[in-house]
């Protein structure tokens, strides 16, 4: 699934681990949305979503070339 994560934490002024720390993960798990390595869970991009006040599709789209 691709995003615009780092675009927007940073945009927001937020290291990896402040982001973390307030939607209730760890650092690391932040790192490997960013990457692209790691789906968030429905709850966590709720949480994201919620956190940049936005709907989740404006942080996470699935990838081109495949349909749900």
């Amino acid at each position: 699934m691709e995003n615009n994560l780092p675009r927007r934490r940073e945009a927001a002024g937020l290291s990896q681990s402040e982001l973390a720390e307030a939607v209730g993960v760890t650092r690391q798990t932040i790192n490997a949305i960013e990457r692209e390595r790691y789906d968030p869970s429905l709850e966590l991009a709720f949480k994201l979503a919620a956190h940049f006040e936005c709907h989740i599709e404006d942080i996470f789209q699935p990838e081109d070339g495949g349909s749900a």
